[in-house]
């Protein structure tokens, strides 16, 4: 049976420190969590490049859709560097061409340039018009997963498509559910056939600093990632 596997996504060093202390198996690293992760600093990369598990650093150069100008593609490339001189584990990528398929082409250059770092096709994947399509180009170019909500807002009302998605692919690829993804629904994902990695943020919210809300320094709704909710998550995993 293949070994079941949490990824948490964290955007600072204290939600590193807590999925970590919680027992997360893998870390995306990410910035701005609330508007689907973006690119972390170098900074970041390099201080989680020490952690104990294997980091991958999310590829996104902005928030919005996926579909890059030639100049974006090079900030990309560049992040990607930054991945590679750190040490991280992996890269996860993706894009789009103004029709919402895969953009081959981008998505070529984004694979040359990670090397042999692990790749995780994102959430751009749930934008597609075809999902059947999309998954046989990823497996094609070389994924070791896609991160999808199965085409819907969250994960649990995506289920029928990654329900159908996994079977599909037949473990050629693995379908790693992500998007609303907790500990009360966590099992309803385990329960597809070939699906044995999960994504979540395992967040709890923060109380709002009214000070800093004032002065638009943090959201009113502001989280952070929970060591108690990962240990929850691993035990379902367990």
């Amino acid at each position: 049976m293949q070994a079941r596997i949490l990824e948490v996504c964290v955007d600072d060093a204290d939600g590193l420190a807590a999925a970590i202390a919680g027992g997360a198996d893998r870390i995306e690293l990410c910035s701005a969590l609330g508007v689907g992760g973006l690119t972390p600093t170098r900074g970041f990369m390099a201080l989680a490049a020490k952690s104990p598990i294997p980091v991958n650093a999310i590829i996104r150069p902005r928030i919005g859709g996926f579909a890059y100008s030639d100049d974006e593609i090079s900030i990309m490339l560049a992040d990607i560097e930054a991945a590679c001189d750190a040490g991280l584990a992996g890269v996860v990528i993706g894009a789009l061409r103004p029709d919402g398929t895969l953009d081959r082409a981008v998505l070529e250059r984004l694979i040359k340039a990670a090397g042999t770092l692990d790749l995780t096709l994102h959430r751009a994947f749930d934008m597609v018009p075809d999902f059947d399509v999309a998954v046989e180009m990823a497996i094609d170019l070389g994924f070791s997963r896609v991160l999808t909500s199965g085409g819907a807002r969250h994960a649990e009302a995506g289920l029928p498509v990654l329900r159908r998605v996994a079977e599909v692919t037949s473990g050629r690829i693995s379908i790693m559910p992500g998007g609303g993804v907790r500990p009360g629904n966590a099992a309803d994902f385990l329960a597809i056939p070939g699906v044995f990695e999960l994504h979540a943020s395992c967040t709890q919210p923060m109380e709002p600093n009214a000070d800093l809300v004032d002065f638009g320094f943090s959201p009113t709704n502001a989280r952070r990632t929970d060591a108690d909710t990962v240990r929850q998550m691993k035990a379902i995993l367990a």
